[in-house]
């Protein structure tokens, strides 16, 4: 599950609320949709919150609202908030009734063969210089020389080989995650592996994850 500490304002350090979010994916490592919950001190408990999550993706000012943390970052804050333990995620799990359902769409075919998926991990929201070499460290990425691409990387798991790369999609618009993967014999759960800590890395640096996509 992904943890957000949301502000009253802009700069304001002390969170208004808490998001909790988990991605929904299905059997190829996409994403179907978004379950999430909100605790606010206005209520004073949880409730569902598509709304906020949608918006979360969409709107500048709110993004600059929130930030992501880890769960036990989220339980001080919720304690220190007077909201009490953070509920164990199976009990989370029972709080998520309206998911925001993400767009899906059957794999193009770009000539790859069918050993080999192409995925893309597409972020919101903008990284600065810092952030930016942070990402690029999690990643192990190698610079490329090209504006469009901060770098490249390549590995080796549980029989499978993997490329990546960092691409910038507009100015200030989005970021994303390109991953080609040539599948081997072994099971695809280092797919999912691979997929969940790239989405992990880029999230740690104020980036919020829109959705995974395949395109082949």
């Amino acid at each position: 599950m992904d943890y957000y500490l949301i502000s009253a304002a802009a700069g304001d350090r002390t969170p208004a609320g808490i998001l909790v979010e988990e991605f929904v994916l299905y059997e190829d490592y996409t994403a179907a949709g978004i379950d999430s919950v909100e605790w606010s001190p206005r209520t004073g408990g949880w409730s569902g919150s598509p709304g906020r999550s949608r918006a979360l993706r969409s709107d500048p000012a709110l993004r600059a609202l929130a930030t992501a943390v880890s769960r036990e970052a989220a339980a001080r804050e919720l304690a220190r908030l007077g909201g009490g333990a953070l509920p164990e995620e199976a009990e989370l799990h029972t709080m998520f009734r309206h998911r925001q359902a993400l767009p899906t769409a059957a794999p193009l075919d770009l000539g790859t063969t069918r050993s080999s998926r192409r995925y893309r991990i597409l972020f919101a929201g903008e990284l600065g210089s810092e952030g930016l070499a942070k990402a690029s460290t999690a990643l192990r990425l190698e610079p490329t020389g090209d504006p469009r691409v901060v770098g490249t990387a390549q590995a080796s798991a549980g029989g499978h080989g993997f490329t990546w790369e960092l691409r910038r999609i507009g100015a200030g618009i989005a970021w994303c995650v390109d991953v080609t993967v040539r599948l081997g014999t072994g099971p695809a759960i280092a797919l999912g592996a691979l997929l969940h800590h790239h989405r992990q890395a880029i999230r740690e640096q104020g980036l919020i994850p829109v959705t995974i996509e395949r395109f082949a």
